[in-house]
């Protein structure tokens, strides 16, 4: 791998929390909206009881509902892997199905024991998935929109190229956190501060949950503790706006 990204460290730091507090911490920096950049509902975890997953999109497009013009249905598969040298850390792979609606599964134990023998973090798909026992066996985080027991005709189309999935638009080396949340995008050049800024939000929000967790909350100490909790994320914000 390149290994250009974020350092190792700072990846393992992404791994210890949830995708929902990943994204609540990159809203704090302001660099986009607070409704794009994460995918929507079409995009489950298949694995849900797995750790979160964290690197970098190694993309491709799929298609399982009519013949590959040339090669068989897995042609692409040693280039692809190849293609895991040139991102920054580990490769998360990213289809987007062609097909509309889904015929085929993109996905079993054979591409997911590939994928993982050559150092890849996770797979997410537009598309279906199979073999789910297997993959689940391995450990080896899938996301996907559903499942289908046949994989079709499958072939890819095109690799490292801009896909749509989830409804959103993962570009090639795009870093990426899923969990049983879901999956969002964190922007390439905030990953570290990203992670370092996860441990000051999660001390804000636990100011109101302890509060409320404890013996006899009130309305008026709920109100204090989420005043108090809101003065930090909005310290928070303010130092990772000056960065």
């Amino acid at each position: 791998m390149a290994d250009k990204g974020i350092c190792a460290a700072d990846l393992e730091l992404l791994r210890k929390y949830d995708t929902p507090t990943i994204c609540n911490v990159v809203e704090l920096f302001e660099v986009r909206p607070r409704n794009v950049g994460y995918m929507d509902a079409r995009i489950k975890s298949c694995f849900p009881e797995l750790p979160p997953m964290v690197g970098y999109a190694v993309t491709s497009t799929y298609r399982g509902a009519v013949l590959a013009r040339e090669g068989d249905v897995y042609a692409a598969l040693d280039t692809q892997v190849e293609m895991f040298a040139n991102v920054d850390g580990p490769p998360v792979v990213v289809v987007q199905d062609m097909d509309v609606p889904t015929v085929a599964a993109t996905f079993g134990d054979l591409m997911c024991s590939c994928y993982k023998a050559f150092g890849a973090a996770g797979l997410i798909t537009s598309g279906a998935a199979r073999d789910l026992d297997q993959v689940r066996e391995m450990g080896f985080p899938a996301f996907s929109d559903g499942a289908i027991s046949s994989h079709g005709y499958a072939h890819m189309v095109d690799l490292e190229v801009p896909v749509s999935v989830g409804g959103i638009i993962v570009f090639p080396n795009d870093l990426l956190h899923g969990d049983c949340n879901g999956v969002t995008t964190i922007p390439n050049e905030l990953g570290s501060e990203v992670a370092h800024a996860c441990a000051d939000f999660v001390a804000a929000e636990e100011v109101v949950i302890g509060y409320v967790r404890g013996d006899s909350p009130t309305p008026k100490g709920l109100a204090a503790a989420r005043t108090e909790s809101q003065a930090m994320i909005k310290e928070l914000g303010e130092r990772l706006k000056k960065r």
